[in-house]
Protein backbone atom coordinates (compact mmCIF):
# COMPACT_ATOMS: atom_id res chain seq x y z
CA UNK A 1 0.00 0.00 0.00
CA UNK A 2 2.64 2.34 1.19
CA UNK A 3 4.58 3.48 -1.96
CA UNK A 4 7.00 6.59 -2.86
CA UNK A 5 4.14 9.08 -4.08
CA UNK A 6 2.85 8.62 -0.38
CA UNK A 7 6.25 9.43 0.74
CA UNK A 8 6.28 12.46 -1.20
CA UNK A 9 2.97 13.55 -0.15
CA UNK A 10 3.69 13.73 3.06
CA UNK A 11 7.10 15.12 2.80
CA UNK A 12 4.98 18.25 0.77
CA UNK A 13 2.74 18.86 3.78
CA UNK A 14 5.41 18.64 6.47
CA UNK A 15 7.28 21.04 4.69
CA UNK A 16 4.17 23.44 3.29
CA UNK A 17 1.67 22.61 6.55
CA UNK A 18 -1.01 23.45 4.32
CA UNK A 19 -2.90 20.63 1.68
CA UNK A 20 -3.41 23.16 -1.23
CA UNK A 21 0.56 23.93 -1.17
CA UNK A 22 1.14 20.58 -0.78
CA UNK A 23 -0.89 19.23 -3.84
CA UNK A 24 0.96 21.58 -5.97
CA UNK A 25 4.38 20.28 -5.45
CA UNK A 26 3.35 16.48 -5.67
CA UNK A 27 1.12 17.54 -9.16
CA UNK A 28 -2.07 16.74 -7.82
CA UNK A 29 -5.44 18.32 -6.81
CA UNK A 30 -6.22 19.18 -3.35
CA UNK A 31 -9.25 16.56 -3.77
CA UNK A 32 -6.94 13.74 -5.04
CA UNK A 33 -4.34 14.60 -2.01
CA UNK A 34 -6.88 14.65 0.67
CA UNK A 35 -7.86 11.06 -1.46
CA UNK A 36 -4.41 10.09 -1.01
CA UNK A 37 -4.21 10.59 2.55
CA UNK A 38 -7.18 9.15 3.84
CA UNK A 39 -6.49 5.71 1.94
CA UNK A 40 -3.56 5.62 3.71
CA UNK A 41 -5.14 6.04 7.30
CA UNK A 42 -7.95 3.83 5.63
CA UNK A 43 -5.14 0.97 5.15
CA UNK A 44 -3.57 1.43 8.54
CA UNK A 45 -6.68 2.17 11.01
CA UNK A 46 -4.49 5.51 12.06
CA UNK A 47 -4.69 9.19 11.61
CA UNK A 48 -2.02 10.51 10.43
CA UNK A 49 -2.87 14.12 10.97
CA UNK A 50 -4.69 16.75 13.02
CA UNK A 51 -6.21 19.91 11.15
CA UNK A 52 -6.31 23.62 12.85
CA UNK A 53 -6.94 27.13 11.49
CA UNK A 54 -3.26 27.03 11.53
CA UNK A 55 -2.26 24.33 9.21
CA UNK A 56 -2.09 20.31 9.38
CA UNK A 57 -0.18 18.64 12.31
CA UNK A 58 1.25 15.26 12.54
CA UNK A 59 0.48 12.48 14.50
CA UNK A 60 2.73 9.85 15.92
CA UNK A 61 2.01 7.88 13.17
CA UNK A 62 2.20 10.59 10.72
CA UNK A 63 5.24 11.28 12.14
CA UNK A 64 6.31 7.69 12.17
CA UNK A 65 5.86 7.36 8.03
CA UNK A 66 7.25 10.58 7.80
CA UNK A 67 10.84 9.94 9.26
CA UNK A 68 10.44 7.01 6.77
CA UNK A 69 10.42 9.56 3.89
CA UNK A 70 13.07 11.65 4.83
CA UNK A 71 15.44 8.85 4.73
CA UNK A 72 14.08 7.38 2.35
CA UNK A 73 13.51 10.09 -0.76
CA UNK A 74 16.87 11.20 -0.85
CA UNK A 75 17.91 8.10 -1.42
CA UNK A 76 16.04 7.36 -4.19
CA UNK A 77 16.91 10.79 -5.58
CA UNK A 78 20.44 9.74 -5.72
CA UNK A 79 20.04 6.26 -7.15
CA UNK A 80 17.64 8.34 -10.06
CA UNK A 81 21.09 10.50 -10.44
CA UNK A 82 23.34 7.60 -10.58
CA UNK A 83 21.42 6.19 -13.07
CA UNK A 84 21.48 9.11 -15.25
CA UNK A 85 25.20 9.11 -14.84
CA UNK A 86 25.22 5.42 -16.03
CA UNK A 87 23.33 6.61 -19.52
CA UNK A 88 26.35 8.63 -20.74
CA UNK A 89 28.35 12.31 -19.85
CA UNK A 90 26.75 14.52 -17.49
CA UNK A 91 29.74 16.73 -17.78
CA UNK A 92 29.01 20.67 -18.56
CA UNK A 93 28.82 24.12 -16.96
CA UNK A 94 26.07 25.78 -15.38
CA UNK A 95 26.67 29.83 -15.02
CA UNK A 96 23.55 31.44 -13.49
CA UNK A 97 22.84 35.51 -13.84
CA UNK A 98 20.76 36.55 -11.29
CA UNK A 99 18.16 39.48 -12.09
CA UNK A 100 17.14 39.15 -8.27
CA UNK A 101 19.47 40.67 -5.85
CA UNK A 102 17.97 39.41 -2.55
CA UNK A 103 18.08 35.76 -3.95
CA UNK A 104 21.73 35.56 -2.98
CA UNK A 105 19.96 35.02 0.54
CA UNK A 106 18.49 31.56 -0.70
CA UNK A 107 20.95 30.36 -3.52
CA UNK A 108 24.28 29.69 -1.82
CA UNK A 109 22.71 26.51 0.26
CA UNK A 110 20.99 25.77 -3.50
CA UNK A 111 24.52 25.53 -5.10
CA UNK A 112 26.12 24.22 -2.42
CA UNK A 113 23.57 20.75 -2.36
CA UNK A 114 23.77 20.76 -6.41
CA UNK A 115 27.65 20.84 -6.20
CA UNK A 116 27.00 17.63 -4.09
CA UNK A 117 24.64 16.11 -6.29
CA UNK A 118 26.67 17.01 -9.08
CA UNK A 119 30.04 17.16 -8.36
CA UNK A 120 31.26 16.94 -12.47
CA UNK A 121 29.59 20.05 -13.49
CA UNK A 122 31.23 23.25 -12.77
CA UNK A 123 28.84 26.24 -11.44
CA UNK A 124 29.37 29.60 -11.15
CA UNK A 125 27.56 32.82 -10.87
CA UNK A 126 27.93 35.37 -13.59
CA UNK A 127 29.47 38.34 -11.45
CA UNK A 128 28.00 42.43 -11.92
CA UNK A 129 25.03 43.81 -11.99
CA UNK A 130 23.30 43.66 -16.03
CA UNK A 131 20.41 45.42 -17.39
CA UNK A 132 19.57 42.82 -19.63
CA UNK A 133 20.52 39.32 -17.81
CA UNK A 134 18.51 37.45 -21.22
CA UNK A 135 20.86 38.90 -23.31
CA UNK A 136 23.60 36.80 -21.76
CA UNK A 137 21.70 33.86 -22.59
CA UNK A 138 21.71 35.26 -26.34
CA UNK A 139 25.70 35.83 -26.08
CA UNK A 140 26.30 31.98 -24.25
CA UNK A 141 27.80 34.05 -21.60
CA UNK A 142 25.51 32.60 -18.72
CA UNK A 143 23.22 29.02 -18.92
CA UNK A 144 20.71 30.08 -16.43
CA UNK A 145 18.87 33.78 -15.05
CA UNK A 146 16.50 33.68 -12.50
CA UNK A 147 14.49 36.29 -13.06
CA UNK A 148 11.05 37.32 -14.32
CA UNK A 149 9.28 35.42 -16.12
CA UNK A 150 9.94 36.86 -19.97
CA UNK A 151 7.24 38.50 -22.11
CA UNK A 152 6.63 37.36 -24.70
CA UNK A 153 8.93 33.60 -23.33
CA UNK A 154 9.98 33.60 -27.31
CA UNK A 155 12.49 30.78 -27.66
CA UNK A 156 13.66 30.33 -24.17
CA UNK A 157 12.86 27.18 -21.50
CA UNK A 158 11.00 28.87 -18.60
CA UNK A 159 10.76 26.96 -15.49
CA UNK A 160 8.30 28.26 -12.50
CA UNK A 161 9.83 28.64 -9.21
CA UNK A 162 7.40 30.27 -6.37
CA UNK A 163 5.53 33.60 -5.82
CA UNK A 164 6.49 36.21 -3.44
CA UNK A 165 5.36 38.99 -1.58
CA UNK A 166 7.38 42.81 -1.37
CA UNK A 167 7.33 44.38 1.96
CA UNK A 168 8.01 48.06 2.37
CA UNK A 169 10.68 48.32 4.81
CA UNK A 170 10.66 51.59 7.23
CA UNK A 171 12.42 52.86 10.10
CA UNK A 172 11.25 52.09 13.51
CA UNK A 173 10.02 55.44 14.22
CA UNK A 174 9.17 56.62 10.94
CA UNK A 175 5.53 58.23 10.80
CA UNK A 176 3.58 55.28 9.00
CA UNK A 177 4.68 52.52 11.95
CA UNK A 178 1.58 52.34 13.46
CA UNK A 179 -0.01 51.62 9.83
CA UNK A 180 -1.28 47.87 8.84
CA UNK A 181 -0.27 48.36 5.14
CA UNK A 182 0.42 51.46 3.00
CA UNK A 183 -1.25 52.80 -0.45
CA UNK A 184 0.16 54.70 -2.54
CA UNK A 185 -0.28 57.85 -1.27
CA UNK A 186 1.66 57.10 1.49
CA UNK A 187 5.24 56.63 -0.01
CA UNK A 188 4.43 60.90 -1.22
CA UNK A 189 6.94 62.66 0.26
CA UNK A 190 9.59 59.69 0.41
CA UNK A 191 13.24 58.78 -1.27
CA UNK A 192 12.56 55.62 -2.26
CA UNK A 193 16.26 53.17 -1.84
CA UNK A 194 16.96 50.58 -4.54
CA UNK A 195 18.90 48.47 -6.49
CA UNK A 196 21.03 49.97 -9.66
CA UNK A 197 18.00 48.64 -11.75
CA UNK A 198 16.29 50.39 -14.56
CA UNK A 199 12.69 51.70 -12.88
CA UNK A 200 10.54 49.39 -15.18
CA UNK A 201 11.75 46.40 -13.41
CA UNK A 202 10.59 47.75 -9.67
CA UNK A 203 7.53 46.42 -9.14
CA UNK A 204 6.67 48.94 -6.52
CA UNK A 205 7.05 51.62 -9.11
CA UNK A 206 5.42 49.77 -11.96
CA UNK A 207 2.53 48.25 -10.05
CA UNK A 208 1.83 50.36 -7.53
CA UNK A 209 3.19 54.57 -7.98
CA UNK A 210 3.24 54.17 -11.11
CA UNK A 211 -0.48 54.17 -11.79
CA UNK A 212 -0.81 56.66 -9.32
CA UNK A 213 0.75 59.20 -11.10
CA UNK A 214 3.29 58.97 -8.06
CA UNK A 215 7.17 59.65 -8.76
CA UNK A 216 9.82 59.47 -6.11
CA UNK A 217 13.17 60.25 -6.41
CA UNK A 218 15.63 57.31 -5.72
CA UNK A 219 18.58 56.67 -3.84
CA UNK A 220 20.60 53.37 -4.89
CA UNK A 221 22.72 50.69 -3.07
CA UNK A 222 24.37 47.59 -4.66
CA UNK A 223 23.74 45.37 -1.34
CA UNK A 224 20.73 44.16 0.75
CA UNK A 225 22.31 44.69 3.87
CA UNK A 226 23.24 48.47 2.75
CA UNK A 227 19.64 49.05 1.86
CA UNK A 228 18.59 48.27 4.70
CA UNK A 229 21.03 50.47 6.93
CA UNK A 230 19.84 53.17 5.01
CA UNK A 231 16.65 52.28 5.45
CA UNK A 232 17.58 52.04 9.59
CA UNK A 233 18.96 55.40 9.49
CA UNK A 234 16.15 57.37 8.05
CA UNK A 235 17.74 58.16 4.61
CA UNK A 236 14.47 56.98 3.18
CA UNK A 237 12.13 53.42 2.56
CA UNK A 238 12.53 50.41 0.18
CA UNK A 239 10.47 47.60 -1.41
CA UNK A 240 11.62 44.38 -0.67
CA UNK A 241 11.10 40.81 -0.91
CA UNK A 242 9.39 39.05 2.70
CA UNK A 243 12.43 36.61 3.15
CA UNK A 244 15.06 39.01 2.34
CA UNK A 245 13.84 41.08 5.07
CA UNK A 246 12.70 39.13 7.67
CA UNK A 247 15.48 38.27 9.95
CA UNK A 248 15.90 42.24 10.22
CA UNK A 249 12.68 42.49 11.49
CA UNK A 250 12.67 39.69 13.79
CA UNK A 251 15.37 41.59 15.40
CA UNK A 252 13.64 44.57 15.65
CA UNK A 253 16.41 46.79 12.92
CA UNK A 254 13.25 47.92 10.57
CA UNK A 255 9.88 47.65 9.96
CA UNK A 256 7.89 46.24 7.28
CA UNK A 257 3.94 47.09 5.82
CA UNK A 258 2.15 44.97 3.56
CA UNK A 259 1.55 47.04 0.02
CA UNK A 260 -1.96 47.16 -0.33
CA UNK A 261 -5.10 45.30 1.03
CA UNK A 262 -4.03 41.92 -1.03
CA UNK A 263 -0.11 42.58 -0.78
CA UNK A 264 2.37 43.45 -3.73
CA UNK A 265 3.55 39.76 -5.52
CA UNK A 266 6.06 38.90 -7.70
CA UNK A 267 7.01 35.43 -9.20
CA UNK A 268 10.35 34.30 -9.75
CA UNK A 269 11.63 32.10 -12.80
CA UNK A 270 14.38 30.17 -13.83
CA UNK A 271 14.92 30.79 -17.51
CA UNK A 272 17.61 28.80 -20.04
CA UNK A 273 17.77 27.76 -23.68
CA UNK A 274 15.73 25.05 -24.77
CA UNK A 275 18.75 23.07 -25.16
CA UNK A 276 20.13 23.05 -21.99
CA UNK A 277 16.85 22.66 -20.43
CA UNK A 278 17.17 18.76 -21.69
CA UNK A 279 20.03 18.68 -19.74
CA UNK A 280 19.53 16.16 -16.51
CA UNK A 281 21.57 18.43 -14.54
CA UNK A 282 19.48 21.47 -14.85
CA UNK A 283 16.10 20.17 -14.00
CA UNK A 284 17.65 19.06 -10.63
CA UNK A 285 18.48 22.11 -10.09
CA UNK A 286 15.53 23.55 -10.40
CA UNK A 287 13.92 21.09 -8.23
CA UNK A 288 16.45 22.25 -5.69
CA UNK A 289 15.88 25.46 -5.78
CA UNK A 290 12.13 24.61 -5.59
CA UNK A 291 12.45 21.99 -2.41
CA UNK A 292 15.09 24.31 -0.70
CA UNK A 293 13.09 27.63 -0.69
CA UNK A 294 9.93 25.90 0.14
CA UNK A 295 11.62 24.48 3.31
CA UNK A 296 13.34 27.26 4.58
CA UNK A 297 11.34 30.58 3.26
CA UNK A 298 8.05 31.99 4.88
CA UNK A 299 5.42 33.05 3.14
CA UNK A 300 6.34 31.82 -0.26
CA UNK A 301 3.98 29.72 -2.84
CA UNK A 302 5.37 27.59 -5.31
CA UNK A 303 4.47 28.30 -8.55
CA UNK A 304 2.40 25.43 -10.37
CA UNK A 305 5.32 23.18 -12.18
CA UNK A 306 3.82 20.85 -14.53
CA UNK A 307 6.82 18.49 -14.82
CA UNK A 308 5.90 14.60 -13.32
CA UNK A 309 7.99 13.75 -10.80
CA UNK A 310 9.34 9.97 -11.02
CA UNK A 311 6.61 7.55 -9.15
CA UNK A 312 3.79 10.09 -9.00
CA UNK A 313 0.34 9.53 -10.01
CA UNK A 314 -1.99 12.28 -11.33
CA UNK A 315 -5.43 10.20 -10.22
CA UNK A 316 -4.64 9.29 -6.56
Amino acid sequence: MLDIRHLRSLLAIAESGKLATAAERVHLSQSALSHQIKALETHYDLVLFERSKSGMHFTPAGERLLNLARTVLPQIHDAERDLTRMKGDTRGELRIALECHTCFDWLMPVMDEFRRRWPEVEVDLVAGFHADPLNLLERRRADLVIGARPSPPGSWHVAPLFRFEILAVLPNEHRLRNKRRLEAQDFVGETLITYPVPEERIDLIRQVLTPAGIELPRRKAELTVAVLQLVASRRGVAALPNWGVKSYVDHDYVLAKRIGARGLWSELYAISSKALASRPYLADFIRIVRDICASQLDGIQLLPDKTPQVGANQSE
